[in-house]
C-alpha cells in the first residue's frame, strides 16, 4: 500500500489529539484529586461512589441522632438524680416527723418545708431540654403538671404515655423518654396509692393533724417512690451504655465507609504525576519525530 504525505498527516494528527486527551484527563484528575469526575470515567465505579456516599450521608444522621439521644438521656439522669436527693430528704424529714415528741412548732416545720419539697417535684415533672418537656411523652411541646389549671392536683394527672423513638441504624430504633407514671406513678385522684404525691399528701395531712402513726406508716411507701426513681435511672444507663457502644459502631462503620468512597473516586498522585510525564515525553516525542519525517512540502520536491 502507497503511503502518501496525507495519510501521514492525518495518522500523526490522530496521535497528537490522542495523547492530548490523556494528558487533559491526567490534568483533570490531578487537579480535582479525583479519578471519576464523570460517569463516563468509570460507569461501574461511579455506581459504588453513589451508593458509598449514600451510606455515608445516612451513617452521619444516624450519629447525629445517637448524639442527641445521648443528651436527652444524659438530662433524664440528672433530673431523675435531683428527684432522687428530694425523695431523701423527704425521708428524713417523714422519719423526723413521725417521732411521737416533737412539738407543734416542730411539725408545722417539718410539713412546711414538705410542701415545699412537693412544688420541687412538681417543678422537676416539669422539665424540659431545647424546650421540650420531658416527661409527657408525645406531647412534649405541654408542660406535664399545668398549675394554672383549674382544680389541678398533682397526683391526679397522668401525662402523655407516648413513646419517642430515634432511629440508630436502617432496622433499630431506641425510646428516649420516660413518662410520668414510670416517674411518679400512676395517676392517682383518689389519693390511696404509692403515687408520690398521694404519699406527700398523706404525709401532710398527718404532720397537719399531729397523728404520728399515719406519718409513718408512709415511709415505706416513699421507699417505693424513691425505687421506682432509682429504677428509672437504672434504665437510663443502660440504654446510654447502648448507645455508646452503637456510637463506636457508626464510628467505625464510617472510617470503613470513607475508605472504600476513597479508593473509588480518589486519584493516586503519585500515578498520575508519573504518568503526566511519561505522556508528556511521549507528546513531545511525536511532535520532534512529526517535524522531522514530514517537513517535506512540495516546494522541496520541485526545487
Amino acid at each position: 500500500m502507497r503511503v502518501t504525505q496525507s495519510m501521514m498527516h492525518l495518522q500523526l494528527s490522530r496521535n497528537l489529539n490522542r495523547n492530548m486527551s490523556q494528558m487533559e484527563q491526567i490534568q483533570q484528575q490531578t487537579t480535582t484529586g479525583r479519578k471519576i469526575n464523570k460517569a463516563s470515567d468509570d460507569p461501574v465505579g461511579i455506581t459504588y461512589s453513589l451508593r458509598y456516599r449514600t451510606e455515608l450521608a445516612a451513617n452521619e444522621q444516624y450519629k447525629e441522632n445517637v448524639d442527641s439521644a445521648i443528651s436527652w438521656l444524659d438530662f433524664n439522669d440528672t433530673v431523675l438524680g435531683q428527684a432522687g436527693e428530694v425523695l431523701k430528704r423527704i425521708k428524713d424529714l417523714t422519719v423526723q416527723g413521725s417521732n411521737g415528741t416533737n412539738p407543734g412548732v416542730a411539725l408545722e416545720n417539718v410539713k412546711n418545708e414538705i410542701e415545699q419539697l412537693k412544688t420541687q417535684l412538681i417543678e422537676i415533672g416539669n422539665s424540659k431540654m431545647n424546650g421540650k418537656y420531658v416527661f409527657n411523652g408525645e406531647q412534649f411541646d405541654k408542660a406535664l403538671f399545668d398549675k394554672n389549671a383549674a382544680g389541678f392536683d398533682a397526683k391526679a394527672v397522668g401525662g402523655d404515655q407516648g413513646i419517642i423513638n430515634y432511629a440508630i441504624s436502617a432496622n433499630m430504633n431506641i425510646d428516649i423518654n420516660f413518662s410520668s407514671s414510670q416517674v411518679f406513678g400512676d395517676a392517682d385522684p383518689a389519693g390511696t396509692t404509692n403515687n408520690v404525691f398521694s404519699v406527700l399528701d398523706r404525709v401532710i395531712a398527718g404532720l397537719s393533724a399531729g397523728d404520728y402513726q399515719a406519718v409513718s406508716a408512709e415511709l415505706p411507701n416513699i421507699d417505693a417512690s424513691m425505687d421506682r426513681v432509682l429504677n428509672v435511672r437504672a434504665e437510663v444507663g443502660a440504654r446510654i451504655n447502648r448507645l455508646e457502644l452503637m456510637e463506636n459502631r457508626l464510628t467505625d462503620l464510617s472510617i470503613n465507609l470513607t475508605d472504600m468512597k476513597s479508593k473509588t473516586e480518589d486519584a493516586d498522585y503519585e500515578l498520575l504525576l508519573i504518568n503526566a510525564q511519561i505522556n508528556e515525553n511521549i507528546y513531545q516525542a511525536t511532535l520532534s519525530v512529526g517535524a522531522k519525517v514530514i517537513s517535506k512540502s512540495l516546494v522541496d520536491f520541485l526545487r
